[in-house]
């Protein structure tokens, strides 16, 4: 059990490194929430992330947001219930129709990973917690 642990808290890892290379390059991850905003803070997600439900913004607000940015990329990683499935394809509609290339491979990868062990982006940095402690108790 513990190697299997061990590997899907790796691979997690690695995805998250992945994730911090790409913002490096100066793309703006979109997420739900300012809770989802501490959990990468936490996680070591260093850049730009744009919240799309704080402060009262709306979603032409974001989408504003983003072009106001100039960026011509944007990781959606919104949260993996259908809220956030939801708000991912509004997003990818009108984002894609102003010119700007979505990247969902972290939203893919990360959501395979975890299944239904976790809802949200917010709860990531606790479930790697977690992991890591089950890790280092068997």
């Amino acid at each position: 059990m513990s190697t299997r642990l061990k590997n899907k808290e790796e691979k997690i890892r690695k995805v998250l490194e992945n994730l911090t290379e790409e913002m490096s390059k100066g793309t703006v991850i979109i997420v739900e929430g300012k809770n989802d905003v501490r959990a990468l803070r936490t996680l070591g997600i260093r850049g730009r992330i744009i919240s799309a439900k704080t402060g009262g913004k709306s979603f032409l607000d974001v989408v504003s947001e983003v072009e106001d940015m100039k960026t011509r990329e944007a990781i959606l990683l919104l949260d993996f219930d259908r809220r956030g499935k939801e708000l991912t394809r509004s997003l990818r509609k009108h984002l894609e129709a102003m010119g700007v290339k979505l990247n969902l491979t972290f939203w893919k990868s990360l959501s395979s990973l975890v299944g239904t062990e976790v809802k949200d982006v917010e709860g990531l940095a606790t479930y790697m917690e977690t992991l890591k402690r089950k890790i280092g108790n068997s």
